[in-house]
């Protein structure tokens, strides 16, 4: 038992244990009874899987308030709100890769299920990394900060730019060094087929394992901005961990209503950078004031408001909008 209370990343090892339980419970009950059958998921079942996710993170802030306290509970939902939002442009990138591979909608919540496990390990990979780095060199939250200043007025100032998938070098790679299907074969991520040449079975990847690994690409390179916002929130790695998977969960079960009105969140993005440019300058704020932190109150309540004015904003500018096809709906069969 005392195993349990030993500390790992300044937590003890029965709070790591008992979240990592709870990720496994939902993800079991997510796939083995939810979602055993492949089916397409439609808005309303999008919508309850979504609840049952949200539900389950904002309960856990209750947990973080219960073990370590009302201050840390602010903090844990503050960057819950901002991961979940800095994500919601994984949604659009996905219903792009999803629709370039021509992957059927009664198949792509088995993507994104499986994409959940390389994101719970490539996340903790790189918070585990910041949270050494911030441990052993303060200095290192100083420079996250005006990553985030910079990222934000970037984001601010620079339009959209249209994505070529083809293009990409690991996908480019993976064809030319792997055996790949160009038809899609039901749910299987890998299938053995006679190679042309030899006439030998071999492995061939399908289309649905290509999707999987750019949909793991492009949530390392979201994760590049997001780490360092949680960070700038809070150096707790429990806190960052957890609310970064907790929001990741929910967000990929909102992706098969929110990809069908993505497009009515266009604005969003200018709210996002001032959320980050913020984020950013919490630190030299408190420092100038004179304050140990950034009040988590406050910081939680001003990211409420900034989201907020974006949110509404971004409605009301696209009322009149049609959404791109090609974007809003992958094909089927």
């Amino acid at each position: 038992m005392e195993l349990l209370f030993l500390l790992f990343l300044g937590k003890p090892l029965w709070m790591w244990l008992l979240f990592v339980a709870i990720v496994i419970a939902l993800l079991v009950f997510d796939l083995g009874v939810l979602h055993k059958d492949d089916h397409e998921i439609g808005v309303a079942e999008s919508l309850k899987l979504s609840a049952m996710y949200l539900t389950m993170g904002v309960l856990f802030s209750g947990f973080v308030w219960w073990q370590i306290g009302a201050e840390e509970s602010k903090l844990y939902l503050t960057a819950f709100v901002v991961e979940k939002t800095l994500a919601m442009d994984n949604v659009f990138v996905i219903a792009m890769i999803f629709t370039y591979f021509a992957i059927p909608p009664k198949y792509q919540h088995r993507v994104l299920f499986w994409g959940i496990l390389g994101v719970i390990v490539l996340r903790g990979l790189m918070i585990g990394l910041g949270a050494t780095l911030v441990s052993q060199y303060s200095w290192v939250l100083y420079i996250f900060a005006l990553f985030l200043i910079f990222t934000g007025v970037k984001m601010m100032m620079v339009g959209d730019k249209p994505l070529d998938i083809s293009q990409n070098p690991v996908l480019r790679f993976m064809k030319r060094r792997m055996n790949v299907t160009e038809e899609i074969h039901g749910h299987d991520f890998w299938v053995r087929k006679p190679d042309p040449k030899t006439g030998k079975l071999v492995r061939f990847a399908t289309p649905l394992f290509l999707a999987l690994v750019m949909v793991e690409i492009v949530d390392v390179i979201f994760a590049v901005d997001s780490v360092p916002a949680v960070f700038a929130i809070t150096s707790d790695p429990f806190i960052v961990y957890t609310s970064n998977i907790f929001a990741i969960l929910g967000l990929r079960a909102l992706y098969f209503a929110l990809a069908a009105i993505i497009h009515r969140f266009h604005y969003l993005k200018y709210a996002l950078s001032v959320l980050l440019v913020f984020i950013g300058s919490k630190i030299f704020v408190a420092d100038l004031l004179g304050w140990e932190k950034f009040p988590a109150s406050w910081s939680l309540g001003i990211t409420f408001a900034i989201l907020g004015a974006g949110v509404a904003y971004s409605l009301w500018k696209t009322k009149d909008n049609v959404p791109d096809p090609q974007i809003s709906r992958a094909p089927s069969e």
